[in-house]
């Protein structure tokens, strides 16, 4: 009975995103009634910001607001061909000292780290997303570099400060400051300005379809966490008793992150920043993080990688894979491990999901040369769906659980033979492909 009555209080980020969906709502009322000059959107989202931040981080809110300052300062200071790589060393340095902060709690003083803790690492995870998505933009001319004016413009403090104002409310404001998909500075900028007409106006039942999704997750994950804890962990499971421990496991985290992005669009749905309304033909396109249907049938790992956490997927393929280095595929999975916070568990889980993709777009290159008659393409796509779900929860399982103890125990259980599996094809594959060339 407790399980069902907790249902809504497991996760503090929740609770939080829960008592933000008024004011969501409130934002895009107003703005519909055309009751807020431009400037009073951009203050109600960051003051939002601020006020959600405090109460959900308390003072470790500090360590969000300091880069956040720092961005706009560096952002109105450099020109546009220098303000991504000085703005990405920053925001990553910084986000990396919070990250050994917390090594240095778990591992070194052996201690559980406070809950507002993880909150803020996660807003700060989130903040990087938009600071270098925001200094990208400016280095290739979509966005309008703010050094440009300042140069020999001397405006009174007060002028700096309302120029300074948008980037500020795009950095901190509350649909996206403790979850949510990536929204792009154009478009902020675009639903903030535009006039009224392009707000959407919501439909109840729109709204409670994604309540009741929202719901049926949880209810799934509340039956689900049952069966997990009363069953054996990776400690004491047996041969083939482990996959089953592992599968079921993954699903559980699968169903919360499910169940969390839905949550995350709902609120930037709710605020206006969601819809495809009112988009204009320069706009980008608004992109959701939880694609089910896609994630749950694909019988390939590489769409998979795509469609899991679509909008920080796309970021990190142009932040890194689109940015002409050597080897794209391995840079981009290492820099997905620092992002993360390089516990051990996500330096393993992410190097093998880089060496799983690679794989992956050997065996299925091959598969479509040979593989023909359509019963022999039906048996092969259950197989490969069965082999992309069991890979896909070994790498979840690894990245989640962090510590070298539980990696040790993932490594020397049966889950282990399945990326091993495409390891072995991955090396003899890659040999007849370059005989074949």
């Amino acid at each position: 009975m407790m399980d069902w009555l907790q249902l809504f209080f497991l996760h503090p980020v929740s609770l939080y995103q829960g008592a933000a969906f008024p004011f969501a709502l409130l934002f895009n009322y107003l703005c519909i009634m055309d009751s807020f000059s431009i400037h009073a959107r951009y203050l109600f989202l960051l003051v939002g910001g601020g006020a959600l931040a405090i109460a959900a981080m308390g003072s470790f809110a500090v360590l969000v607001f300091i880069p956040a300052l720092c961005t706009v300062v560096l952002i109105h200071s450099l020109g546009p061909q220098d303000v991504h790589r000085l703005t990405f060393l920053f925001q990553m340095s910084w986000q990396t000292l919070c990250h050994l902060g917390l090594h240095y709690t778990e591992y070194y003083l052996q201690e559980a780290p406070s809950t507002r803790f993880y909150v803020t690492l996660s807003s700060l995870m989130l903040l990087t997303q938009r600071v270098t998505s925001l200094s990208l933009d400016i280095r290739e001319g979509k966005v309008a570099a703010a050094a440009a004016g300042n140069v020999r413009n001397k405006s009174s403090l007060s002028e700096r400060l309302w120029k300074a104002l948008p980037y500020f409310s795009y950095l901190l404001f509350f649909p996206v400051l403790l979850g949510g998909p990536l929204c792009s500075f154009q478009r902020f900028q675009a639903r903030v300005q535009g006039p009224s007409s392009l707000y959407p106006r919501h439909s109840f039942w729109a709204l409670t379809r994604r309540g009741l999704q929202i719901l049926g997750l949880e209810c799934l994950k509340v039956v689900v966490r049952r069966e997990v804890s009363a069953g054996a962990g990776l400690t004491d499971c047996r041969q083939l008793q482990c996959v089953y421990v592992t599968w079921s496991t993954a699903g559980l985290f699968k169903l919360t992150y499910y169940s969390h992005w839905l949550l995350d669009d709902s609120l930037l749905y709710a605020a206006g920043f969601a819809s495809e309304f009112g988009q204009s033909p320069g706009e980008e396109g608004y992109i959701p993080d939880a694609d089910i249907w896609t994630l749950e049938t694909t019988h390939r790992i590489a769409l998979f990688t795509r469609k899991w956490n679509q909008s920080t997927a796309r970021w990190l393929r142009r932040l890194i894979f689109q940015q002409g280095r050597p080897w794209p595929l391995l840079q981009t999975f290492v820099f997905s491990a620092w992002w993360h916070g390089l516990h051990p568990g996500q330096v393993f889980g992410f190097l093998c999901w880089a060496v799983m993709v690679e794989a992956d777009y050997l065996i299925h290159t091959f598969a479509n040369v040979f593989i023909r008659p359509w019963p022999m393409r039906v048996l092969y796509r259950i197989l490969t769906w069965a082999h992309t779900q069991l890979i896909i929860a070994y790498i979840m399982l690894a990245v989640e659980v962090r510590s070298f103890s539980s990696l040790w125990l993932l490594w020397n259980s049966y889950n282990s033979v399945f990326p091993t599996v495409y390891c072995i094809l991955l090396f003899f594959l890659a040999k007849r492909k370059h005989k074949f060339n």
